[in-house]
């Protein structure tokens, strides 16, 4: 009985040292990179260039861009809307560094204030304890004199893939062309789905969705979680969910942006989104009511999440 007791504790040991390192943050060999794990998931995060979001990986699975062209790799954020800024993007958001504190399995990166707008941005990143979903956290602070219109938007370069699907839950007829020709989302089960196909043109779309955005490709299942808002809440041109696909099909962005609201003087906005990786048989990466299904279960999980 002594022999049992023991075998059991010493298995509780390995169980809690197995669920501790399901959700850690630490610094990475190479300067300013960290390293973000929950569960079979890494996320590799780049203070030092911009606090880009450098790499998303399942086991050895990279999700994200490898492009070494600026602004065609990782994910980044940016404000709305863009008519603010033009291009390129804003310096101190995009590619300058941020300072970085670290406390527990909280990460957070702040920017400096740009010149050309009166924000900060503080990014928080933080692996759900459960080992599930990563969590970043962005908010907008307003250094200037006056209050300011502002909405927040994150930008992901995904890997390109022949068999990629990109879907959210939306009717196909909201898609609205935002750059060149439509791009030929199909519905199926009320919701949009786009399968990659040969083009001439850069193309990108403008959709109101329902505070998701969902990509499978390369045997995994991207799910990003935000707040859902309606039509009228974007900043002017912009949308909720938004979609670029360069003519090569080499370069993809999954777009998804926060409601246009008015920050005052010294005060902030904050908007959240939740990152999901998981495996999936690509042979099931089609339009049916079963991907949307997985995909609904897989969001609840942002409402009992614990960091």
């Amino acid at each position: 009985m002594r022999k049992i007791a023991l075998f059991a504790s010493a298995f509780m040991m390995m169980a809690a040292a197995g669920a501790i390192k399901a959700q850690t943050i630490s610094p990475s060999t190479e300067e300013g990179k960290y390293l973000i794990k929950a569960g079979d998931v890494t996320m590799t995060v780049n203070a030092g260039e911009g606090g880009k979001v450098i790499s998303y990986k399942l086991g050895d699975n990279e999700m994200l861009s490898q492009l070494r062209m600026q602004n065609q790799y990782g994910s980044t954020f940016w404000t709305a809307p863009q008519a603010e800024w033009n291009w390129p993007p804003v310096t101190e958001f995009d590619r300058a560094a941020y300072e970085t504190n670290l406390e527990g399995n909280v990460l957070t990166l702040t920017s400096k204030q740009a010149k050309k707008l009166p924000f900060i941005i503080e990014k928080k990143f933080m692996p759900a304890k459960n080992g599930k979903l990563i969590r970043v956290e962005y908010t907008i602070k307003n250094m200037g004199e006056e209050a300011r219109k502002v909405a927040p938007w994150e930008i992901s370069r995904v890997i390109s893939d022949e068999t990629g699907l990109i879907f959210f839950d939306s009717p196909v007829e909201q898609i609205e062309a935002a750059q060149g020709e439509l791009i030929p989302f199909k519905g199926e089960a009320g919701a949009s789905w786009y399968n990659f196909e040969q083009t001439r043109a850069n193309r990108k779309i403008n959709s109101d969705g329902k505070g998701w955005l969902g990509y499978a490709a390369n045997g995994m299942l991207m799910i990003k979680k935000f707040a859902d808002i309606t039509p009228a809440d974007p900043a002017p041109g912009e949308a909720e969910i938004q979609v670029y696909v360069n003519a090569g099909k080499t370069y993809i962005e999954l777009e998804s942006q926060g409601a246009y609201k008015e920050v005052a003087a010294g005060s902030s906005l904050t908007w959240t989104v939740d990152w999901y990786l998981l495996p999936l048989d690509q042979a099931k990466a089609v339009p049916s009511k079963a991907l949307l299904k997985t995909a609904g279960k897989t969001i609840k999980a942002s409402k009992k999440a614990k960091f």
